[in-house]
């Protein structure tokens, strides 16, 4: 018969035993990883000017490293669209294709209007690594009076139609559009800078004209450029049919050549993460 001593000294032994291994209704199993949430890097803007006026960039450092950033508009003027269905185009798929091909990234300055009437198009050109979309108007109304004979938009409606591109770019199903603006025509003052304060943008201007608007020489066009980069400039194209109709022969032309010197091309988000938030509201039509 099992004393009393020794039973108790089997139980002990018993419950050392499971204290040690887990019991058998909660085995003993290592903490799991923990889970870090990496949140999602936001596009560089600049800081806004004095009396909080949206900033402006117009090109990147001139010392370090010879980068460039290629920025095509595309335009549509909202009372284009009948002039659209009629057969006249606004888009240039060679455009993007030799983009493409060429493997340079870019920048496009792309209107609400030009979203909407080619969904596919933007969505396409939103969602591909080596595009960044940003905000060129809704309606491609001048934001001041007397800017290349370009309708007028109502100083009210300033901030709506830049919020109506972004929902317009949301829509066709852009991917991430970037924080940055460019004025139809270039053109601006103080009172357009004072009523996108809000909007949070950084309004991106540039310091090389192509001149491709409308432009029948290539040749001449990829000269302007060349002739004008600096390392940091940020260059101004199109990229619609109609309007630029020599900017893909030009480039075949402009980045063999700035790639024989050195540069290397990147998008306008690079350039202003390397200004390190310097920024320069003018109030003075760009």
């Amino acid at each position: 018969m099992i004393t009393l001593v020794r039973r108790v000294a089997i139980a002990c032994a018993l419950s050392a035993t499971l204290a040690s291994c887990g019991t058998a209704e909660e085995p003993h199993r290592p903490p799991a990883p923990s889970k870090r949430t990496v949140a999602p890097s936001r596009p560089p803007t600049l800081a806004p000017g004095p009396a909080g006026l949206t900033p402006v960039f117009e090109n990147g450092p001139r010392t370090g490293a010879k980068t460039v950033a290629l920025t095509f508009d595309a335009d549509m003027t909202a009372d284009q669209g009948p002039r659209a269905a009629a057969g006249e185009r606004f888009d240039n798929p060679r455009l993007i294709a030799a983009l493409r091909a060429l493997k340079v990234p870019a920048t496009v300055f792309m209107t609400g209007r030009w979203a909407e009437e080619y969904p596919i198009q933007a969505r396409a050109i939103g969602r591909d690594p080596l595009f960044e979309v940003a905000n060129h108007s809704y309606s491609h109304y001048a934001f001041t009076d007397d800017c290349y004979g370009l309708p007028t938009v109502s100083e009210d409606r300033m901030r709506t139609d830049v919020e109506q591109a972004y929902a317009a770019f949301r829509k066709a199903g852009v991917r991430e559009p970037m924080p940055y603006f460019r004025f139809p025509g270039g053109c601006y003052d103080g009172r357009a800078l004072k009523a996108l304060s809000a909007t949070g943008v950084t309004a991106v201007q540039w310091d090389v004209v192509g001149g491709d608007a409308f432009a029948t020489d290539a040749d001449a066009v990829a000269r302007q450029v060349l002739d004008g980069v600096r390392p940091g400039s940020v260059v101004v194209l199109h990229c619609t049919t109609s309007a630029a109709p020599t900017t893909e022969r030009a480039l075949r032309t402009i980045v063999p050549e700035l790639r024989r010197k050195g540069f290397r091309f990147v998008k306008v988000s690079e350039l202003i993460g390397a200004a390190g938030g310097r920024a320069e509201a003018r109030t003075t039509d760009g």
